[in-house]
């Protein structure tokens, strides 16, 4: 059965930091997916490596990328007194674990200049972005290379925006989805520095990932990609029926033994001692879905500053895993996090595919 321009219904979210690793794009591919990887937190040799290994294994691929945001380069002056503020804050945290939280670091654009250059000069058949628009003349010069332009929008709004930069799909993301939120508009109050609060857990997020398929289908007429919630072949249905070509999934393979997620995350899924989801802005200084822990009730309220945040509670965060604490870790899930099962990618992929 074809599936439009993706020629699948399943598509493997790009999680950076590791867990979108060549090995796992490639299952992803070899059971019947399409796969991305995340130039995320990558230097450019680092992303072009990634892309050779998946080619050398045959595999259909995309490229995501992160759109930096040039309001944090560098923050304002008030942004950065709230971030000498949370500084000092994380200050426990790193005597906890005998570590040091780092001056602040201003200027992390996430080599966006090279990336998008070795793009250009060697082209993959997919390159998606996130937080942000990359502007209409890289997507312009990107589609000239050969290689087909998503952007991720989490209103109808920014798919309006997204639109008219001439981007040839979308991924549609609901609030439900783990990880980063990849919203780049003003957004409604109660969404960034929530530790728990409202919006927390599957019931408490407003509106379904299909209802808002079907409003951005409405606004715009490009093919479109259905993430956030979706862990089952009845969710896959339900934003097909609504209007999508495909589904993004992530949470529901970061537990397979091909994610490269640390296995204290995958463990953390399956344990009974987390109850619920929330976003927060304490790991990263972005708006992100994450099991809550004892560090997510500790930071309720972040500066949204973005890498900046990322950059200091980095020591920490590898610090934890270390010491195998979960307590301290970003512990991204998405709030059908209880669904995520163990086994193999393929496994996976045979309960959502035809």
């Amino acid at each position: 059965m074809s599936h439009g321009i993706f020629g699948t219904r399943i598509i493997a979210a790009p999680m950076a930091g590791g867990t979108s690793t060549p090995g796992f794009v490639t299952a992803v591919h070899g059971a019947g997916g399409l796969g991305f990887l995340a130039a995320g937190y990558k230097t450019v040799a680092a992303m072009q490596a990634e892309i050779a290994a998946v080619r050398s294994a045959g595999a259909r691929f995309g490229m995501n990328l992160f759109v930096p945001d040039p309001a944090q380069l560098p923050p304002s002056p008030a942004v950065r007194s709230r971030l000498e503020d949370y500084r000092a804050q994380l200050e426990p945290d790193a005597l906890r674990y005998g570590v040091v939280v780092p001056p602040l670091r201003l200027d992390d654009d996430d080599y966006w200049d090279g990336k998008v250059q070795a793009l250009l000069d060697d082209p993959v058949e997919w390159v998606s972005f996130t937080f942000g628009l990359p502007g209409a003349g890289i997507v312009q010069a990107l589609q000239r290379a050969g290689s087909t332009v998503l952007a991720t929008v989490t209103t109808v709004d920014e798919a309006l925006e997204a639109a008219g930069q001439g981007v040839d799909a979308l991924v549609v993301q609901h609030p439900c989805a783990g990880g980063h939120s990849a919203a780049f508009q003003p957004q409604p109050t109660g969404g960034g520095d929530n530790a728990g609060g409202d919006n927390a857990g599957g019931e408490g997020v407003p509106g379904s990932t299909a209802g808002l398929v079907t409003r951005v289908r409405a606004a715009v007429g490009l093919p479109l990609v259905a993430a956030g919630g979706v862990t089952d072949r009845a969710g896959v249905d339900a934003v097909l029926a609504a209007g999508a070509q495909a589904a993004q999934l992530g949470t529901a393979f970061l537990r397979t033994g091909e994610s490269g997620a640390r296995q204290l995350h995958k463990d953390a899924l399956a344990s009974p001692h987390f109850t619920r989801t929330g976003m927060t802005s304490a790991f990263t200084g972005r708006p992100a879905r994450a099991l809550v822990n004892e560090f997510v009730r500790d930071h309720p309220v972040a500066p949204e500053s973005y890498p900046a945040v990322h950059h200091l509670t980095a020591p920490l965060r590898a610090a934890a895993a270390a010491a195998g604490d979960p307590e301290r870790l970003n512990l991204w899930a998405g709030t059908g996090w209880r669904q995520a099962g163990t086994g193999s990618v393929a496994e996976v992929l045979a309960g959502l595919l035809d």
